[in-house]
């Protein structure tokens, strides 16, 4: 009889036990996550987001780039009208003196070195006068070629806003055909703190590979990955997460996402609810108003997609919890 209750026990026990020891599987996630998103719907949605998030930095950078010529061009400006005003002045003298008078000074001298004198004022003042035109030239040439540059810079936001404007239309598109994509709402308010991830220098992001250590399992993530998952943790956001997964599509296998659940210890297979569902809605909100600094793809939460350009739309999943993401927060970065 003793035996028999001390097996049961040790049964129970084991049955009991939550903590593994090592690192967690690269596989760890919430079974099903990927459900309802196709391989060629994730394609196309990478695509469309990385073309709007790219367009987007460039037209920032654009932007910006306008800002600062405009600034130089009113510098520009001021300093042509003032050297203008002079040329202007020693025009009219020249034409009512003519450059006659200059030998009539010389002549006009008493001694040889008085016409020393006096000839090297009047060489000095030819100087002055000659060196007033060209750096007239100078500055006006200098004037036109920033006025070109704004030109450039404003073609180049054309540019860019009609890449934004395909892109968002491609992924709306790749939404609906997998039957989903209507705008619906969604979490919003977040607090933008996210320290910005780097950029390229034309405001584009920088290619990654899955060369960091996945703190939340045996795989990897990109370093801009990693960025993400610190940011989210300084903002507040501690409950479990699981980031690389071996095999099937998307991001995951490629370090370019990680699913935040919305239970503080694990991925549980329900609906979020109660003070789960408020934490999932808050992350979602944090990571919308932050996503242009860690350059967010897509974040899927209780069967809502949030997309770059297009906001809240319509996610259609496989129906169970994970597939749905009812109880976890899916982000996808750049």
């Amino acid at each position: 009889m003793t035996r028999r209750i001390l097996a049961g026990v040790l049964a129970t026990m084991v049955g009991a036990v939550l903590v593994v020891a090592g690192p967690v599987p690269a596989s760890a996630g919430p079974a099903g996550s990927d459900g309802g998103t196709s391989a060629t719907l994730q394609k196309q949605l990478d695509a469309a987001s990385r073309g709007y998030n790219d367009a987007q930095g460039r037209l920032t950078a654009a932007k910006s780039h306008q800002a600062q010529l405009e600034t130089q061009i009113q510098a520009t400006k001021a300093q042509l009208t003032a050297l203008t005003t002079q040329v202007q002045a020693t025009a009219v003298a020249v034409y009512k003196t003519g450059r006659l008078s200059s030998l009539g000074v010389l002549l006009g001298s008493a001694s040889t070195s008085d016409f020393l004198d006096r000839a090297t004022s009047v060489q000095a003042q030819i100087r002055r006068d000659d060196g007033a035109l060209r750096q007239l030239h100078a500055v006006a040439a200098q004037y036109d070629r920033q006025q070109a540059a704004i030109t450039t810079e404003i073609t180049a936001q054309q540019t860019q806003l009609a890449i934004m404007d395909k892109q968002k239309k491609d992924a709306e598109a790749a939404l609906k055909a997998a039957g989903g994509g209507d705008a619906t709402a969604g979490p919003s308010g977040g607090a933008a703190s996210a320290t910005p991830a780097p950029r390229n220098a034309d405001g584009s992001w920088p290619k990654e590979s899955c060369s960091i250590d996945d703190p939340t399992t045996s795989g990897c993530i990109t370093p801009r990955m990693l960025h993400a998952l610190q940011e989210v943790k300084k903002a507040g956001f501690t409950h479990y997460v699981s980031c690389h997964r071996d095999g099937g599509s998307g991001e995951h296998p490629l370090g370019r996402a990680c699913d935040f659940s919305a239970n503080a210890t694990t991925f549980v297979d329900a609906k979020a609810t109660g003070a789960d569902k408020a934490y999932g809605d808050r992350l979602a909100a944090w990571l919308l108003a932050n996503a242009d600094r860690l350059a967010v793809l897509y974040v899927i939460w209780y069967k809502r997609i949030w997309l770059p350009g297009s906001g809240w739309r319509a996610y259609q999943g496989d129906g169970t919890p994970a597939g749905d993401h009812y109880n976890h927060v899916h982000l996808s970065v750049q």
